[in-house]
């Protein structure tokens, strides 16, 4: 049995994805597998909602779902949110232009021109059926936290934490460290309090991919040099080489929070037992072991570190199928 204890039998997944697009280049291709798995069936990207505060972000990703053939998904934004400084690639691919005309189409001139992202986030639960939508989170939990702590509107008359309980399954993240004597965690230091309310009060099941996990799994920088030639332009390539001075590969972090709810069956990764996840008093994650517990977190051996790397390999590279 996968680690979703096999409720990966509802497919297509009802798929929300909050990322923090340009802080790191495993967000890129976390979306870009998401796309190809829900060419193949797997998934239903129903809206991207940004945690970094930076407008570039969210136009970004409005080129990815242009590009994948998905132009209406909906985004959404943080607003006061954390790492407002432009990334290395969002903007470069972005604003790329081949005379006076944009090499990739998008709709948002800046993520100002985006809807704020928790409104979002209310809006695609309200209209979904109870019990039915998976959340990733790839970045801070800001925007989760301030879902829970949302009151009735116009989408739904509960309150966030209400509608959370109501229509959401599972909760996938990467974040946190789970290995002997772990350290802080980037996606959980920068916004500690919104972490600590998360692991607290989330009503539902949370299954978390800890730093040790995509640091086994690279994306290797031989398959940007040959797997995206299909197109003259491809803005996941394109924004690899950008992000660092090629060739580099980089640790699968957020993939991995994405492959072990789509596609849980397949065998990638372990589950711990039950649990709980909290945050000491230097925002390191720390898990007990509880019977009743609704926190898991994800286990990997070399052996499916490596089968893990094939398949990431293929689905980010693989051509739109729109």
């Amino acid at each position: 049995m996968g680690v979703c204890e096999g409720k990966n039998a509802d497919r297509p997944v009802k798929l929300i994805f909050d990322t923090d697009m340009g802080n790191d280049i495993d967000d890129a291709l976390a979306l870009a597998i998401i796309h190809d798995l829900a060419d193949r069936g797997a998934c239903e990207l129903l809206a991207v909602t940004l945690s970094k505060d930076n407008p570039w972000a969210a136009v970004y990703v409005d080129v990815v779902n242009h590009f994948y053939g998905r132009p209406d998904v909906p985004i959404g934004v943080v607003h006061n949110g954390k790492t407002p400084a432009d990334g290395t690639y969002t903007r470069a691919v972005a604003e790329r232009k081949v005379g006076d005309k944009f090499v990739y189409p998008r709709k948002l001139k800046s993520g100002a021109d985006a809807p704020q992202a928790v409104g979002l986030l209310r809006k695609t639960l309200a209209a979904q059926p109870d019990g039915s939508v998976v959340i990733v989170s790839v970045g801070f939990m800001t925007n989760l936290a301030r879902l829970l702590d949302s009151k009735p509107d116009s989408a739904s008359p509960l309150t966030g934490s209400e509608l959370v309980r109501r229509k959401v399954r599972l909760y996938s993240m990467m974040a946190g460290a789970f290995c002997p004597d772990p350290g802080p965690e980037y996606n959980v230091v920068e916004d500690a309090e919104a972490a600590r309310e998360v692991f607290a009060k989330w009503p539902t099941p949370i299954i978390a991919s800890g730093y040790e996990v995509g640091a086994a799994i690279c994306y290797p920088a031989s398959s940007i040099a040959k797997d995206f030639g299909y197109v003259r332009n491809h803005p996941i390539a394109e924004a690899y080489r950008a992000y660092m001075k090629m060739p580099y590969d980089r640790p699968c972090w957020d993939l991995t929070a994405v492959m072990c709810v789509v596609r849980p069956d397949d065998g990638y990764f372990g589950l711990s037992k039950p649990g709980g996840i909290s945050l000491d008093s230097g925002n390191v994650t720390r898990f007990a072991e509880d019977s009743v517990g609704r926190h898991r977190f994800l286990t990997v051996s070399p052996e499916q570190a490596t089968r893990a790397r094939e398949a990431f390999t293929w689905l980010a590279s693989s051509p739109p199928r729109k």
